[in-house]
């Protein structure tokens, strides 16, 4: 018996809606990094290490997540994950060890993360809307993250400033739990039952067949620059601003800039995703990339210069996240959908690793972000290069799939 999938609306509604709630809350982070340091007297390495931790597992944790979503559904994995964040934010406010900080804020956040967030969204995206609606579907999915940080960064600011960054902490806490009630929408009661998803493979073959299609390993290289430059700009750029003298301010309206126009610019690349080739628009979207850091380096640093860089980044935040998904969908098939996506955004939190510990570490060393600016630019160019090759047409296996 076929199972009648989710509606379009209801899939779009509350798997909107959970991102916003999930990525929202994570996006205003390096409001934290100042406050945090401060009052516990550690060094930025101390608090990049853990954001660094975080996003590695979450990048780590996403596999599996992604497994467990495939074959039991996404229901219960969100619910979990929303139980884990609240746990993981209480954790981050109360403690005093940077290595408890480390496991609160990295761990179990970043585990947290994986369980509510693209990998299982975009899973159950697949196996609901038909393959021509995907690319735009997922880009109203990842539109909607970036509203969340346009929604939550600046409200996480006032908390902060208003409360205090302890109690800001425990008001999230509480907010990710209403991720539990919307994760009720995504259940798919069939998805076990035979017709529902084909599998004419197990995880081993899905994975074997993957690693060894050299498309997938590209995808995943420019995901690895996607999450090096990002996170690295989301957690580090408040602390760049203040220390060359720009008010706490500036810094909170630039990250909701970027979670504002990251709304189109997500919706733009779902949306050109069927017209154009995807990886003309991955290798379009780094290589701006690098062109508006250099050009925001060049400029003098002005509170309109910092919006401009913002609008722009924006625009070019999470526009990846669609064409990059859409791809490994056509090229693979959906039935181990949450599963690959997984493993191509571990290479998305590996970069994140990359960009926001060495941002920390190298500050640390030398007293500014330079370095760090530079690789963030040469690995843009790098990455536009390695996403020209990808063949995006499904894959042909031995054994035709059953219709």
């Amino acid at each position: 018996m076929q199972h009648k999938p989710l509606s379009l609306n209801q899939v779009l509604i509350c798997g909107a809606a959970i991102v916003t709630l999930s990525m929202g809350i994570r996006h205003g982070f390096g409001l934290w990094l100042q406050p945090i340091t401060q009052a516990q007297g550690w060094g930025r390495e101390e608090f990049a290490f853990a954001m660094a931790l975080q996003n590695l597992a979450w990048g780590f944790m996403g596999i599996f997540a992604g497994m467990a979503a495939d074959k039991f559904g996404a229901f219960r994995v969100i619910a979990l994950g929303a139980l884990f964040y609240c746990i993981g934010l209480l954790g981050m406010a109360w403690a005093t060890d940077p290595w408890v900080f480390a496991l609160f804020t990295g761990l179990i956040i970043g585990t947290a993360q994986a369980g509510t967030t693209y990998a299982v969204i975009y899973g159950v995206i697949g196996r609901n809307v038909p393959p021509e609606r995907r690319s735009w579907a997922m880009g109203i999915a990842a539109a909607a993250g970036s509203f969340g940080q346009f929604l939550m960064v600046p409200v996480e600011g006032l908390l902060i400033s208003q409360a205090g960054w302890q109690n800001a902490l425990v008001f999230l806490a509480v907010a990710a739990l209403l991720i539990m009630p919307l994760a009720w929408g995504l259940r798919e009661p069939g998805l076990n039952a035979p017709g529902q998803v084909k599998r004419e493979q197990t995880i081993a073959q899905a994975l074997k067949e993957a690693f060894k299609y050299p498309s997938f390993q590209l995808l995943m290289a420019g995901y690895f620059v996607c999450g090096f430059q990002v996170v690295f700009i989301g957690v580090h750029m408040p602390s760049y601003l203040k220390d060359h003298g720009l008010p706490p301010h500036v810094a909170s309206y630039a990250l909701a800039l970027i979670g504002l126009f990251n709304v189109f610019g997500t919706y733009i690349a779902g949306t050109m995703g069927p017209q154009i080739p995807k990886k003309n628009i991955l290798a379009f979207i780094y290589m701006a990339r690098s062109v508006a850091i250099v050009i925001f380096l060049l400029a003098p640093l002005t509170p309109t210069s910092v919006y401009l860089f913002s609008m722009v980044m924006g625009l070019l935040w999470l526009s990846t996240v669609p064409p990059t998904n859409a791809a490994v969908a056509h090229i693979f098939g959906v039935a181990h959908l949450s599963m690959l996506s997984g493993f191509i955004f571990f290479g998305h939190q590996i970069g994140s690793f990359m960009g926001v510990w060495l941002g920390g570490y190298l500050y640390d060393q030398t007293g500014s972000y330079d370095i760090v600016w530079y690789l963030a630019i040469a690995l843009g160019v790098l990455a536009a290069l390695v996403n020209l090759p990808v063949r995006e047409s499904p894959i042909a296996r031995p054994t035709p799939q059953a219709p």
